[in-house]
């Protein structure tokens, strides 16, 4: 049965929540015409049929238009400004969903991450659907699975599983649903649906006590998808449907790797080979010498470093199986079906020896923080297999979020960490990478392993990858493609490190020291504080010294202090993680202490990494001073902590910016810790005409107009005040004409009366009279 019909126009509008997740939006009145709710499901017809969940857009929308993204409108087969047909269609769970996509995702991605990136959603037969799982879910067990999900799917794919595109070849309704005859079934997935790959592995299905415990229990409103508008958009599941066949152990059934194709993972594997292989062939002489070993692995290391192909690869060169498990699968599911499938995997692994048990993101099933029963079962049933003398590897890439009472002796006694690849390993797995690709001439890996600082395998994975698209896109109708160093260049553009992926990262607009005019003395101690610790690392270790931690920029507002540190991540080929000082900072005990303990952490793992902290008066005043209740006092304490503590801060400059150096604590400002602190003064004539030069580049300036004489006019002018003399001259010839083509002394006289000076004459005394005491 189905509801009224309505023809709409497509509009490509879609919400930040809805890109590539099915969503389409109605106006409030439309969704109550067609006697919807937010949440349910609608059939749309275009050229062709597919299905969408409908979320209220906002009162000021349009009635006569359904707002989607670019991903419905390509499957309805239409674009923007075409009709589309909406009809209300009950909700048909569905029983089975196959899907096609790129061999190199169908080789990494599990069925059961990818039936997580499904639920939720209504599919069609033909649909394309992507991998971005619905954001907000209202159990808070669905919330962590999902978490997990996108961790898991940048560790595996890298950045490019934001816009990886997958295809639905069957969509099958579960037997009590219903669909019209001749029309195709569009269902909606849920934890009880088999998900897999056509021709591939495939997913059980869930029983309804384990489906009551994923989807948040009963259905919402009659089966009603309770998706609201905007940052209420939540999802409860559709509660039980049909009950699948009982949980089996996943077994990775995927090609395994060559040792020699996972540069930078030697010492690593040869370190786990020699423990997998004493502990499965020679047995016999642990026992003759009276002692035992251990087979319980924790494997760390960065998302998308290579940990389960490190797994796999080893596991095939001792003549062993693998049988997989992902933990937030596990940590989904009741308490009972949880500990089933953990007793199934072990007696699995124990049953058919040489076998090792992979246990993936397992710092969803046991973490620090409120360890649940599953995790008190599986440190159970982890000690005996140890103690059996099973081979169990447990892999993270969050080890501070792993129970530390993994760690005894009895449990995961062997602790091998993956390091971040430097420029010589990412060169070496780039060689790999691009081994079966026809490369021009042109390329040079060594420039490309230089210019990805922190990328992992799967992020140099992705990159190969979107090079090659790049390239097939200029040449479709060439006999013999190759792919030039252009295309890596355009690829740089949109591949980012999956260990920035959750940062807050600096625009850097193109610009290098080389675009800040004048500040000659400046840009000379920033470049041997910031940039020869992040660019010549071995060189301080030659030498037999300790490169500089951090660098304080002070000076009047306006002056130059962000602009500076943009240009010097331009230059220095770096990672730069940006936050303001206030950023940091929140009403909840602990949680800004977590804040600075997370960006530390996060630059360590993407070094060379420059860590800019704007305002950092805001984030690290005087300590006892503050009315606060001790907030800025302990996360004083963090920083100090994160700059010279027992942990090394390898390959990572911190450099603060302040308008106010007095209001920082002096312990920050101390040798070790943000130790040089350099005066950005306010321009003089000679340096705002350098200014000038350097902000009217693109600027077509008639020979008339004399910068050095206005540089030498523009007393109390900032940096800044310059930059926004010459935008407004420009627009003063816009004023005149929109056919201008120069700007003429004219417009530049007239933007001078339209600019003020913002230097504060005390303020600029105060500060450089600091600035001679030290």
């Amino acid at each position: 049965m189905t509801g009224p019909d309505l023809t709409l126009t497509a509009s490509l509008r879609p919400a930040a929540l809805d890109a590539r997740r099915g969503i389409v939006r109605l106006h409030p009145e439309v969704l109550t015409a067609l006697g919807l709710h937010p949440g349910d499901p609608v059939r749309l017809t275009g050229r062709r049929v597919t299905a969408g969940i409908v979320a209220r857009a906002e009162p000021t929308a349009s009635r006569a238009l359904l707002y989607a993204d670019d991903l419905v409108l390509g499957n309805l087969g239409v674009r923007d400004g075409s009709q589309v047909v909406v009809v209300p269609v009950p909700v048909v769970a569905a029983r089975r969903v196959l899907l096609t996509g790129p061999p190199e995702i169908a080789a990494v991605v599990s069925p059961e991450m990818l039936r997580l990136a499904l639920l939720g959603k209504v599919v069609t037969t033909g649909d394309d659907v992507s991998l971005l799982p619905q954001d907000v879910l209202p159990d808070a067990a669905v919330r962590t699975l999902v978490e997990a999900a996108r961790r898991s799917l940048a560790n595996t794919v890298g950045y490019a599983w934001t816009s990886t595109l997958l295809t639905v070849t069957g969509a099958e309704p579960a037997p009590e649903g219903t669909t019209d005859a001749g029309e195709p079934a569009s269902v909606l997935v849920t934890m009880d649906t088999v998900v897999g790959w056509r021709d591939g592995h495939v997913t059980h299905g869930h029983g309804p006590t384990e489906l009551r415990a994923v989807t948040g229990g009963e259905r919402a409103g009659g089966g009603r998808l309770a998706l609201g508008a905007g940052p209420e958009l939540t999802t409860a599941g559709p509660g039980p449907t049909t009950a699948g066949p009982g949980a089996t152990v996943s077994v990775d059934g995927s090609a395994a790797p060559a040792l020699d194709d996972l540069p930078g993972l030697r010492a690593q594997a040869e370190e786990l080979t020699e423990l997998l292989d004493l502990g499965f062939h020679h047995r016999e002489v642990l026992g003759r010498l009276g002692t035992t070993v251990s087979l319980g692995v924790l494997l760390t290391g960065p998302a998308g470093s290579g940990k389960s192909a490190l797994v796999r690869a080893v596991a095939h060169a001792v003549d062993a199986r693998v049988v997989a498990l992902w933990a937030p699968e596990v940590a989904a599911l009741t308490n009972d079906a949880a500990a089933r499938r953990l007793r199934e995997a072990l007696a699995s692994v124990r049953d058919d020896q040489p076998a090792v048990l992979l246990v993936s993101d397992v710092d969803a099933l046991v973490p620090r923080e409120a360890p649940g029963p599953v995790g008190t079962v599986f440190r159970q049933l982890l000690g005996a297999a140890v103690r059996a003398g099973t081979a169990v590897v447990c892999t993270t890439s969050r080890p501070e979020s792993v129970d530390p009472s993994l760690r005894a002796p009895d449990l995961l006694s062997v602790e091998i960490a993956v390091p971040l690849p430097d420029a010589a390993l990412r060169r070496e797995q780039l060689t790999v990478l691009t081994r079966g690709m026809p490369l021009a001439e042109d390329v040079r890996l060594d420039e490309v392993a230089a210019r990805t600082p922190g990328f992992v395998a799967a992020d140099l994975a992705a990159l190969a990858r979107e090079a090659g698209v790049r390239a097939a896109l200029r040449q479709k109708e060439a006999e013999s493609p190759t792919v030039a160093m252009a295309d890596f260049t355009a690829a740089l553009e949109v591949v980012r490190p999956t260990s920035m992926a959750e940062s807050s990262v600096l625009e850097l607009a193109g610009v290098t020291l080389d675009d800040v005019g004048d500040m000659a003395e400046v840009k000379e101690v920033l470049t041997e504080s910031v940039l020869w610790p992040l660019n010549y690392p071995d060189t301080f270790a030659r030498l037999g010294v300790q490169p500089p931690r951090g660098v304080l920029l002070y000076g009047p507002p306006g002056c130059g202090k962000t602009f500076l540190v943009s240009a010097l991540a331009g230059t220095g080929r770096a990672n730069v993680l940006s936050v303001k000082g206030a950023e940091l900072l929140s009403k909840w005990v602990g949680e800004s202490e977590r804040a600075v303990r997370e960006l530390f952490r996060r630059a360590r793992e993407a070094a060379p990494t420059l860590v800019f902290l704007d305002e950092v008066d805001a984030l690290a005043p005087v300590r006892g001073q503050a009315t606060d209740g001790g907030t800025t006092d302990r996360v004083v304490a963090a920083l100090l902590t994160e700059l010279d503590g027992v942990e090394t801060l390898r390959n990572v400059v911190v450099v603060g910016a302040t308008n106010r150096p007095d209001l920082v604590d002096p312990a920050l400002l101390r040798p070790g810790r943000l130790e040089r602190l350099v005066y950005v003064p306010p321009p003089d004539g000679a340096a705002r005409a350098e200014i000038l030069r350097a902000a009217s580049r693109s600027v077509p300036l008639a020979d008339e107009v004399d910068l050095a004489a206005l540089g030498g006019d523009l007393d109390g002018f900032s940096a800044a005040d310059c930059a926004a003399l010459v935008r407004e001259a420009a627009l003063a010839a816009m004023r005149e004409s929109l056919e201008a083509t120069t700007v003429r002394a004219e417009h530049v006289a007239a933007a001078r009366g339209r600019v003020r000076p913002s230097l504060d004459p005390a303020q600029v005394a105060w500060l450089a009279a600091y600035a001679a005491q030290r």
